[in-house]
């Protein structure tokens, strides 16, 4: 739903008109706010998203297992508000307020958090925006858009790769970024995360960024981030990903370099991360497969691989059905906590090293 000033302008000037039958200084100043410049020039907009689905876990510690009803597989489910404001010359305010309901509970995810899928305000030109505010990092940006499950499904690349060091958060609180797309295709985005850690300013602070190229059917971009965890120590990890559309079907590809960034608490000391994948337009659906293979260069060598299969079909232009299996064999033996991975979805770590989902997601 959007909110236009324009609709207020209206009422004002019914409004007026019924005013001044009482009082013209009142007409008058009616008048004058609804010719106002300003007031037709911002804009503000709820919006959100509704993922439900099924998902069947298997695999876990002692061959534990699982039935969910799920809020988000596919994507987090949403409520966000959002506005902006043109000041002339080029130059726009703009803000996001984005929360994550839990459809199936009636809860937040995050932690938890008000607004913990994004909360961010900022100025944006010719060249370029800068926003303030808990935000995206970089690299998981990158892996959204090139990872052909988009981090959703049971073949969620964030199963196996990182997406924001030590912490393994693919958000970042306390952040200033800057982002320039240019009409070329050049993309820049940077970002620096204060950790506010008392006499320690290296303790928690992020910084990081990708640059690359999107045009047409190529998209290429490298990211990098590190994150200090709180004592100061350090993880971070390089991220190359890859797409490029054929036509008859898009490929995928990333390839990270990681060194002590993690994936749903497990560090990765040192480790080499590929993903291969492919997503085929087929009728009003496409198919989706990926296969990832996590090369552990410690002395554990608990390496890891992931072969992902799945299906989304529209049934209008705003809902879609999906499904999607997956499964990870892992060197590590079930339940350990320093290279057991598990096949979670865009909202759950997951339980085991199989899983499978079914549901409906719509946009509003």
């Amino acid at each position: 739903m959007t909110m236009h000033n324009n609709y207020r302008i209206l009422h004002l000037m019914s409004a007026r008109s019924r005013a001044s039958k009482f009082s013209p200084t009142a007409a008058a100043l009616l008048a004058a706010l609804s010719a106002s410049p300003s007031w037709a020039q911002s804009t503000a907009t709820v919006y959100g998203l509704v993922d439900l689905g099924f998902v069947r876990e298997s695999g876990g510690p002692k061959g534990a297992s699982a039935n969910k009803l799920t809020s988000g597989v596919q994507s987090g489910s949403r409520l966000g508000f959002k506005g902006t404001e043109d000041m002339g010359g080029g130059l726009g305010a703009f803000y996001t307020l984005e929360m994550g309901p839990l459809a199936d509970t009636g809860g937040l995810a995050q932690g938890g958090l008000g607004f913990g899928r994004l909360a961010v305000v900022g100025l944006q030109g010719v060249l370029g925006s800068v926003t303030l505010g808990r935000q995206y990092t970089p690299v998981a940006i990158v892996q959204t858009e090139t990872d052909p499950f988009g981090t959703g499904l049971a073949g969620d690349s964030a199963n196996l790769i990182s997406a924001g060091g030590a912490g393994g958060n693919n958000r970042m609180d306390n952040t200033v970024r800057y982002a320039y797309t240019h009409s070329s295709g050049f993309t820049a985005d940077v970002v620096y995360g204060f950790g506010e850690v008392e006499n320690h300013a290296s303790y928690k602070r992020q910084y990081g960024g990708a640059f690359g190229y999107v045009s047409g059917p190529a998209y290429v971009k490298i990211g990098y981030h590190n994150v200090n965890d709180a004592n100061g120590v350090p993880g971070w990890l390089t991220f190359l990903g890859a797409k490029y559309d054929f036509g008859i079907a898009t490929a995928h590809f990333n390839y990270v370099v990681n060194k002590g960034s993690a994936v749903f608490g497990i560090v990765n000391a040192d480790s080499r991360d590929v993903m291969v994948g492919v997503a085929v337009p087929y009728g009003q659906g496409r198919f989706l497969a990926s296969y990832i293979h996590k090369d552990d260069r410690t002395t554990q060598n608990y390496d890891a691989n992931q072969i992902a299969f799945g299906y989304v079909h529209f049934i209008s232009k705003r809902t879609n059905f999906y499904t999607s299996i997956a499964r990870i064999d892992n060197n590590a033996p079930a339940g350990s906590k320093t290279g057991f991975y598990r096949v979670g979805n865009a909202t759950e770590q997951g339980l085991g090293s199989r899983a499978y989902n079914l549901g409906i997601r719509h946009v509003y």
